[in-house]
């Protein structure tokens, strides 16, 4: 089980879903994009002269995904770049970003509807005080329950739609302000690790985020194989409210076997979700036609307990199954197909999805080691 103790997102982490923002035209975009560019190349050059001894690296994935949800049906090519920069011993720049093109295509000789997103998913500075101890600076992925942090890069996540609690105590993915993180105790039985954050109210369009503060906590049993771990977040704009959670995950040592779940408690609705996938790598090893093949479930409900229109949650009570069957090819070659049912009084309907996601790894120069 990969634990994430100093980083939200480094480059061997378990860690799709993004929230996007759409553009006026494709003029704005590029004045919009041109700036961050320069701003990377400059951070970059950063790392260079600043003689670290350890080699920038650019990962991340390029993607086409399919999805359609009670009849109509759209086409997201999906690129999704990571970035980590070793500025110094101490300090480490990483930066994930996005920009997806949906397609909807129209019938009755309509022309296709297409719409672009972009945007940051974090940009944050970490100083590596201690090996227990790392300070956050900048937009950085809330670090509540798990698949904000570890699920949500496209080369990772089994699913194309985030689970339906996703909202709690996530504050829509992601904060700015600070954060301090580590471990308290590491040995060969257990493993403990913390998060503790402030985000502040901030406005600018890329780092956008609410006055609010939380924290979690991670046991971890190498033995086992098992984590355990709770979190919390208190909202301190409108109605001051608290959202609480709880996870498990169990991947044991001898089956290829993925146990994830977790529960979230938010001030109107509260829901778990709960998955298993098992890699068919015992039936004639992992490399074979068969041993390549991983079946996905995942079951998860939402329970209202009062009306909010804001929360990001599923109006009335409701619950879906998610039936995933992937498929590993080599060079980091995946392909990723699910059927969704879902139930509520709202409406019931099918979830249909597949994908092709090609995760690469390359460093940005030729380092010293």
């Amino acid at each position: 089980m990969t634990k994430s103790t100093h980083t939200h997102d480094n480059l061997q982490s378990d860690c799709g879903y993004v929230f996007f923002m759409s553009h006026q035209s494709r003029n704005r975009t590029i004045r919009s994009i041109l700036p961050r560019a320069v701003v990377l190349i400059a951070l970059l050059s950063l790392g260079q002269y600043a003689e670290c001894q350890y080699t920038p690296m650019i990962t991340g994935g390029v993607g086409f995904f399919s999805g359609t949800t009670k009849g109509p049906t759209s086409f997201n090519p999906t690129f999704m770049p990571l970035v980590a920069v070793p500025v110094t011993q101490h300090f480490l720049l990483e930066s994930r970003g996005y920009a997806l093109e949906s397609v909807t295509p129209r019938r009755n000789g309509e022309s296709d509807q297409t719409k672009s997103y972009y945007g940051l998913s974090f940009l944050q500075l970490d100083y590596l005080a201690t090996r227990n101890l790392t300070f956050v600076a900048g937009k950085f992925l809330t670090p509540f329950a798990t698949y904000n942090e570890r699920l949500t890069p496209i080369w990772i996540g089994n699913f194309q739609v985030a689970p339906l609690i996703f909202s709690i105590g996530t504050m829509n993915g992601a904060g700015t302000g600070g954060e301090v993180r580590g471990s308290m105790i590491s040995n060969e039985k257990v493993s403990v690790d913390y998060a503790a954050y402030l985000s502040g109210n901030v406005t600018a369009k890329d780092f956008k985020s609410s006055r609010a503060t939380g924290d979690r906590v991670d046991v971890y049993f190498p033995s086992r194989r098992i984590e355990l771990g709770t979190s919390f977040g208190r909202m301190f704009e409108g109605a001051h409210e608290n959202a609480s959670g709880m996870h498990f995950w169990w991947q044991p040592w001898r089956v290829p076997l993925s146990i994830r779940s977790e529960y979230g408690h938010g001030t109107h609705a509260q829901g778990y979700w709960m998955e298993v996938a098992y890699r068919l790598s015992q039936v004639s090893g992992p490399d074979s036609v068969i041993g390549r093949l991983e079946p996905v479930f995942r079951m998860q409900q939402v329970f209202r307990n009062s009306s909010d229109f804001t929360d990001g949650l599923p109006s009335a009570d409701t619950q879906r199954a998610d039936f995933g069957l992937d498929y590993f090819l080599p060079h980091d070659v995946r392909i990723i197909t699910s059927y969704s049912r879902q139930l509520s009084s709202t409406g019931t309907g099918n979830i249909w999805a597949t994908g092709l996601v090609y995760r690469f790894l390359t460093p940005a120069w030729p380092g010293k080691r």
